[in-house]
């Protein structure tokens, strides 16, 4: 492990090998993203807009499911293996979509299509985060997103036009032989694991342990759960998006070469856009970018009621993207500057279940919308929820400098060490770095466990000491260390200013 660096610069051959296959990835959804409608009503006569839009109901559900797995699994089973497994699955795909002869077969298809997306995104958001290190997470995030959703908006007008030449089925459909075969070679024989690289982060990192992953990420951690629920939201409105705009562009008298245009637009821009908001948030308060994005979302899908040109259909499909980019890279930079590495895989795993379930909500609330008030209604409705949602940001979320401010008011300083000490409270004090560091300079007195082994020597402290951890300037691997222990039931502070502070 010694050798394993962290950064972009040190990586980049891994790192573009896993973006190159992301836009596979991408390429998948893609596939779908114009014709299927198309094919409900005019391969097997679905009208109803409920109805319709079940394969992303499905795709939805099944995908938010996979993510969370995904999370939860990639520590034991390996990240490589998981990204190699979805390829597998995806196989079939393309064959199922071509062939079908019933509407099921298609729901079938993104069954299997929801499980390859969940597995093989997943993983290469995890690994892209795992190999570049904190410095650069946005920069990564931006073209890992960007790569998969320039692919989705790519392919989306690639079919749009191979159907209005050649037909809904088959010719569309055979980019996704292609895509699920290289996707799985590429994974299969040149991608490698990224566990060195976390256990490196770990060893440095200056982040708390959650005590409840899943509850924390979802919603109990003021931030982690304001950026669950804004992911949620804003897949709810590309749910809609997807199932509803072509067929409201159909309403309006739009072709559909025109109609593929204009749906591959929004995707274009998300995907174009985030080859710079990445980087911007890696410098620019990831709660503003979140915020100012969800709301641009939320205003330019209310416009879309009042639209009736080419011009200005294509002018709000450019704001959407431009509102979806800010926020996408954001969201997954976000969620792992407040998640430890130990961790930071279950969390995202997490936050990606409530985000793509968003599909299958978004998919389902306005599909009944449009069916019982009609479609004006239907995107009305999820705009005002994505504004909503941007006021949950503003409101409840904190910057990362604040929770830094916070966290510092938590360490327990030396004075404080020694007044206790004078009244009688027995107090010990654990270092909690490796064997080297710990011999070259430690408080005297201090005794030694690896923060790495701690989870199985906790119970020798007892109930009555209050335990002291340490690392070299305090407020990294002693604050995880005191936060474990607490979770424990152990008494348990970190040193302010650490083992350097102390000396």
């Amino acid at each position: 492990m010694e050798n394993v660096q962290l950064g972009l610069r040190e990586n980049w051959k891994q790192f573009f090998l896993l973006v190159a296959i992301n836009a596979f990835v991408g390429g998948m959804v893609g596939l779908e993203r114009t014709i299927l409608p198309e094919i409900a009503e005019v391969d097997f006569g679905i009208a109803a807009k409920t109805a319709i839009l079940s394969f992303i109901i499905v795709f939805g559900i099944v995908k938010a499911v996979t993510n969370y797995y995904t999370g939860a699994l990639a520590d034991r089973f390996g990240r490589k293996n998981l990204l190699t497994l979805g390829w597998l699955i995806a196989l079939p795909i393309p064959f199922i979509l071509i062939y079908a002869t019933s509407w099921s077969w298609i729901i079938l298809a993104n069954i299997l299509l929801g499980v390859n997306q969940g597995l093989t995104w997943s993983s290469t958001v995890v690994m892209k985060i795992d190999l570049v290190g904190e410095k650069n997470r946005g920069l990564a995030m931006g073209l890992n997103e960007s790569a998969g959703y320039l692919a989705v908006g790519g392919v989306a007008f690639l079919t749009g036009w191979i159907a209005s030449e050649y037909g809904v089925r088959p010719y569309p459909f055979y980019l996704g032989i292609a895509f699920a075969f290289i996707g799985l070679i590429s994974s299969w024989l040149f991608v490698k694991d990224t566990a060195h690289h976390v256990k490196k982060e770990t060893t440095t990192s200056q982040l708390p342990l959650l005590k409840n992953v899943f509850w924390e990420t979802t919603w109990k951690n003021r931030n982690l759960g304001s950026i669950s629920q804004a992911g949620l939201v804003n897949n709810l409105n590309d749910g809609m998006v997807w199932g509803l705009l072509p067929i409201l562009l159909a309403t309006k008298n739009f072709d559909l070469e025109e109609i593929g245009k204009i749906v591959a637009l929004y995707p274009i821009i998300w995907g174009l856009g985030q080859l710079f908001t990445g980087k911007m948030a890696d410098h620019l308060n990831k709660k503003s970018m979140l915020f100012w994005g969800m709301l641009l979302q939320g205003f330019a899908l209310l416009l879309m009621i009042f639209a009736n040109s080419f011009f200005h259909f294509a002018a709000l499909s450019v704001a959407l993207g431009v509102g979806t980019a800010v926020v996408y890279p954001t969201f997954l930079a976000a969620i792992a500057d407040y998640a430890h590495p130990r961790q930071r895989a279950e969390s995202i795993g997490v936050f990606r279940l409530w985000r793509d379930l968003g599909y299958a909500v978004g998919a389902l609330l306005t599909g009944i919308l449009a069916d019982s008030l009609g479609i004006n209604w239907a995107v009305g409705a999820i705009g005002f929820l994505t504004i909503v949602s941007s006021l949950i940001i503003l409101i409840r979320m904190k910057s990362k400098k604040s929770e830094i401010m916070k966290k510092e008011k938590d360490c327990i300083s030396k004075e404080k060490i020694e007044a206790l000490r004078a009244s009688g409270q027995e107090i010990v004090i654990l270092d909690v770095r490796n064997d080297k560091e710990f011999s070259e300079n430690h408080i005297e007195g201090a005794i030694n466990i690896q923060l790495d082994q701690l989870e199985n020597d906790f119970g020798k402290f007892g109930e009555h000491r209050l335990v002291v951890t340490v690392c070299g300037k305090g407020g990294g691997r002693s604050t995880q260390a005191a936060e474990l222990l607490a979770a424990k039931g152990v008494k348990a502070r970190w040193l302010c200013g650490g083992t350097f502070g102390w000396n």
